[in-house]
């Protein structure tokens, strides 16, 4: 190594709260793909144009969620834009759901009033992911630090 050379430090990054606020996103994330996979393989059959939008919300949730857990700052922003567009899909899509449940419509996978409840956990869901990303992006994560190397400092 050179004499000269300096280490990078991320002091934001081993913060208690930098680092719950980080699990509380990925976690909201996670259950985010968990519930939209639940309502795309339950409702297939009945899903007519959303097919290729769900199966998109999902690979972006996921890619979204491995950047997060390698403190990515940037996608935060973006996590939280795509959360309000998902809140409004699902706030649409649930009274299809619960109008789906009657007699007459031909039951998908999963039952149609289940699918309808699942549909309704996804906006709670993204509000949380709403306001947990928007609070991770303030806490700064991207800031460095340049010290010096210890065995330098020693000599």
């Amino acid at each position: 190594m050179e004499e000269n050379e300096v280490v990078i430090e991320h002091p934001n990054r081993a913060k208690a709260s930098s680092k719950a606020t980080k699990a509380v996103v990925l976690l909201l994330l996670l259950v985010s793909v968990a519930l939209m996979l639940i309502v795309t393989v339950g409702g297939w059959d009945a899903l007519a144009g959303a097919k290729p939008v769900q199966v998109a919300y999902i690979l972006v949730y996921l890619i979204m969620a491995f950047y997060v857990s390698r403190w990515n700052r940037g996608v935060l922003p973006v996590a939280a834009a795509l959360a309000i567009l998902l809140l409004i899909f699902a706030a649409v899509a649930v009274p299809g759901w619960i109008e789906r449940d009657d007699t007459g419509f031909a039951q998908p996978a999963i039952d149609a009033g289940v699918l309808g409840f699942v549909t309704a956990l996804i906006i709670p869901v993204q509000v949380l992911l709403i306001a947990f990303a928007m609070r991770a992006f303030n806490q700064a994560w991207n800031v460095e630090v340049e010290r010096a190397p210890a065995h330098a400092a020693a000599a």
